[in-house]
């Protein structure tokens, strides 16, 4: 078989500006593996664009060398602007470029560049399920995004935030500093939502974080949703609920060994559809998805099923 066309989009900027400074060994292991044409990042936006580019123009397999931000924006790229695939067929590669490594972990993709080269290579594919947010940007308009990892809201979007604002100059570090920083500024906020359309309210109340997930992973590395599985044609919706700080104090290495779901004040469920809202009109609950803070409350998730090839190992 001939081999695919393959585009690596790339943010230098990530890991702190690390990608971009390593670009040159990097790009030499990554052609051990197999031939690609390079497309470098410059912008916010920019990951998008060039994957659209690169598909119009041939492309049937690109690459994201980047975080969890520049994955979502590939991901995005994959449909045109009305929504729809621009080259159905078309995979996505993932290679380590990345602070958190959220969705990369759910595949267990290696951190080391090299390994997860020559999973590309060998170009095993599976079908993956997507998410669709509509949201309400920070100005009040209405937006859109596609995710494949988790959308979440409350808490969270504080937290994406403050990670994006340090620059994620401390690693996985950076993830912890911005949590606790926000622990001590954030207070629950009350919403009300609603699953796959139905009239009545689903859940009403005081939340720390709801989160609707595709994936397992968020927050750099905890495992907020352990019984997602990314093909299986719904989200599971993880509530965290009227948490105090305590509670977070103590237990929050929970959430990192998936434990957390058996506590009192957590509860999940699986939907197709998520439709949250503020009770107070006026509160501003944050959203963020892929490590990236959107905007805010009111939003509707949407699952789409089988919408992208991924390549994953064997």
């Amino acid at each position: 078989m001939p081999l695919p066309h393959t585009v690596v989009i790339v943010n230098p900027n990530s890991q702190g500006g690390l990608v971009g400074r390593r670009w040159g060994a990097h790009a030499a292991t990554i052609r051990e593996a197999f031939p690609f044409e390079a497309a470098l990042t410059t912008a916010c936006g920019d990951a998008t664009r060039l994957t659209r580019q690169a598909l119009r123009s041939g492309a049937n397999r690109i690459v994201a060398l980047g975080g969890d931000g520049t994955i979502n924006e590939v991901v995005n790229g994959f449909f045109d602007e009305a929504g729809e695939p621009i080259a159905p067929d078309a995979d996505l590669g993932l290679l380590p470029g990345d602070t958190g490594g959220d969705f990369r972990r759910t595949f267990a993709i290696p951190k080391d560049l090299a390994a997860a080269a020559g999973i590309v290579a060998r170009g095993q594919r599976r079908r993956i399920d997507l998410g669709r947010l509509d949201f309400t940007t920070a100005d009040g308009q209405k937006s859109n995004r596609l995710f494949a990892n988790i959308g979440s809201f409350g808490i969270s979007g504080v937290v994406a935030r403050f990670v994006n604002a340090s620059g994620k100059m401390a690693g996985r570090f950076s993830f912890y500093l911005a949590t606790v920083r926000a622990m001590l500024t954030y207070r629950n906020q009350a919403v009300r939502v609603r699953f796959d359309n139905s009239a009545d309210v689903g859940f009403e109340g005081r939340i720390n974080t709801i989160a609707v997930a595709n994936g397992r992973f968020f927050g750099g590395g905890m495992m907020v949703a352990p019984d997602a599985q990314i093909d299986d044609g719904a989200f599971d919706v993880v509530t965290l609920g009227d948490f105090a700080f305590s509670d977070l104090c103590l237990s929050g290495h929970r959430m990192y060994e998936g434990t957390h779901v058996q506590m009192a004040k957590v509860s999940q469920r699986r939907a197709q559809i998520v439709t949250a809202e503020p009770v107070d009109p006026q509160a501003r609950v944050q959203i963020e998805i892929e490590g990236e803070n959107v905007g805010r409350l009111p939003a509707r998730f949407e699952i789409i099923p089988s919408a992208l090839w991924l390549v994953v190992p064997p």
